[in-house]
């Protein structure tokens, strides 16, 4: 399942992103795949399928969005997003394992699943606002007031892994968690 859920973070990245002419960062559809791997497998094995992402980023497979790979991602003005997918991940499948616990189904497994998301998103969006800051030399509230354009899109990604993780946990059970 943790293959599984790389390659369809992978595919996802195949979707071409969309630049904003005023900010480096892309608009992609990775971080929906990040989303969904902790939300339906869990925090470890979600943590995990990110993790080996960045293996093959790292060693120069071209499997992020816009075709990039390699090292020299990791000191690109998108790298703090794409190291927050790991901590990302592991949050919200920490959050959606203990939800799964707790809600069989229903609005609360889906508001569980979405909290999670939600929870990932902005870890994501602190990793690549810190790394704007710290290794790009932008002042902390241009990078804030950048940042602001991708929460609408990032919110509604964390709407469809709490659906697709409602979804899946209402078919197959903790079955992918275990």
């Amino acid at each position: 399942m943790i293959a599984l859920f790389t390659a369809i973070i992978v595919v996802l990245g195949v979707i071409p992103p969309i630049m904003l002419g005023f900010f480096p960062v892309p608009i992609h559809a990775q971080s929906l795949g990040v989303l969904l791997a902790g939300v339906v497998l869990g925090a470890r094995k979600g943590t995990f399928s990110v993790l080996l992402l960045l293996v093959l980023v790292a060693i120069g497979l071209p499997v992020l969005s816009g075709g990039r790979g390699g090292l020299a991602v990791f000191l690109s003005p998108t790298a703090g997003y794409l190291i927050g997918f790991v901590p990302a991940a592991f949050v919200a499948g920490w959050v959606a394992d203990k939800v799964a616990r707790s809600a069989v189904a229903g609005w609360r497994l889906f508001a569980g699943f979405l909290l999670g998301g939600v929870i990932g998103v902005l870890i994501d969006h602190t990793f690549g606002i810190g790394w704007l800051i710290a290794y790009v030399g932008l002042a902390p509230a241009d990078a804030i007031i950048g940042n602001l354009i991708f929460i609408p899109g990032d919110l509604a990604k964390a709407a469809i892994a709490a659906y697709v993780g409602q979804f899946v946990a209402a078919n197959f059970g903790t079955r992918l968690r275990d």
